[in-house]
């Protein structure tokens, strides 16, 4: 009985020091997650701060062009524009603006839209607090709709940049529809 006495009390050991090892790995995951964080800019705190900061305190003594452009690059019948082609902002200025998109394809259809930002070294200072463009879009026949995106430039924009253009392709998904 001895043998397996000691065989018992050997594999408590080892299962307190699994137990003991996952309770401890919980609390590195904080400090790993701050580093992924600090890397890819992915929930940074001190990012998000500065941001709300920004808010806060916008430069009323700047202005930038903000220009919006749209285009169509899928099979079927879309109308999708920006609401208003160019609106003026402050940097550091929560700003929304609104696109209309109508569903003319004769068919339930998804769509997703891919922005792209130029200049390119403003997509550092140009930051989406909520878009349509994170997700897909899902659109009954015939419907048309308002969707929003809200931005902050940040306030750091380099002084020489006085036009940014915010562009959106819209691509048609109905692959990914699922009967009703």
């Amino acid at each position: 009985m001895s043998e397996r006495r000691r065989a018992n009390r050997t594999l408590t050991w080892k299962l307190l020091a699994f137990a003991a090892g996952a309770f401890a790995f919980g609390f590195a995951l904080v400090p790993l997650y701050n580093v992924l964080c600090s890397v890819t800019g992915y929930g940074d705190q001190t990012k998000l701060l500065r941001r709300v900061a920004a808010i806060e305190h916008p430069d009323l003594n700047r202005t930038v062009t903000v220009e919006f452009l749209t285009s169509v690059a899928s099979a079927g019948e879309w109308e999708f524009r920006p609401v208003v082609r160019t609106v003026q902002v402050h940097p550091g200025q929560l700003f929304t603006a609104e696109f209309f998109a109508h569903n003319l394809t004769g068919r339930d259809s998804v769509a997703q839209a891919v922005p792209n930002i130029a200049p390119s070294e403003v997509a550092a200072y140009f930051h989406k607090t909520e878009c349509f463009c994170f997700s897909p879009q899902k659109f009954a026949v015939g419907e048309g709709r308002q969707m929003p995106v809200r931005f902050i430039i940040d306030p750091a924009l380099p002084d020489h940049i006085e036009l940014i253009t915010l562009a959106y392709t819209f691509y048609d998904e109905s692959s990914r529809v699922t009967a009703r």
